[in-house]
């Protein structure tokens, strides 16, 4: 049985859409049941509504207190039947009565391989902080932000010439493929989250390393065996 998956967003979901790609395979473990938009002028929004999902905006305007929003969200979630909900662009906070009704049950990501870089502007706390290797990181949502077990990571190099713009476009790339995956381990039983940990069934680690900068004799940064 596939699980439930709500999508939250707040502006153009573009890992949104990749989930919802990811989510046509047959043999995907999750179907999207509900993409719910903080803000009603969300391009996002009309993009899930266009391929015809379940699609409907919760004004956080609307409502006089971050409770009484995420009670609206519970509800809708609850409606839809949700198990598992994504963050995909949701810039809303989130109450701590929300986040413990879903511990264990809601991921997010971010573009930083976290804990470094928390909070706004990760990509250009990375270049300020002259770090040689970024990425991206799907985690487990507690009630500290950006601070919940680590489900999945992706690694990519920082450029000489990078920008926070190049270096965001660069992480994004990885964000698309990284966060289905991350879904997939979550959907099947293959993480969960115990305590501060998520815990994986199975190794699932790659044994190259990424190098940066590149190591003489390796093909674009990565060590090569023989």
């Amino acid at each position: 049985m596939k699980k439930r998956v709500a999508i939250l967003i707040s502006g153009r979901g573009s890992n949104m859409m990749a989930l919802v790609e990811a989510a046509r395979a047959p043999d995907y473990p999750a179907e999207m049941a509900i993409v719910i938009s903080s803000r009603p002028d969300a391009p996002g929004l009309a993009w899930a509504k266009a391929q015809g999902l379940a699609a409907v905006a919760i004004d956080h305007k609307a409502h006089a207190t971050r409770e009484a929003f995420d009670e609206a969200i519970h509800a809708a979630l609850t409606n839809a039947g949700v198990e598992l909900v994504a963050l995909a662009g949701f810039m809303r906070i989130q109450s701590a009565a929300f986040v413990r009704r879903w511990i264990g049950r809601q991921l997010n990501i971010h573009p930083s391989l976290l804990p470094l870089f928390k909070g706004l502007h990760p990509q250009q706390q990375a270049l300020d902080a002259g770090v040689r290797i970024s990425g991206c990181t799907v985690h487990f949502v507690t009630e500290e932000m950006d601070a919940g077990p680590i489900i999945a990571q992706a690694a990519v190099p920082v450029l000489p010439d990078d920008d926070a713009d190049t270096l965001a476009a660069r992480i994004l790339v990885a964000e698309h493929r990284l966060y289905p995956h991350a879904l997939r381990l979550v959907a099947t039983g293959d993480a969960t989250m115990d305590g501060n940990r998520a815990i994986l069934k199975s190794m699932v680690n790659q044994t190259d390393p990424l190098y940066s900068p590149a190591l003489p004799g390796t093909s674009k940064g990565r060590h090569t065996s023989g």
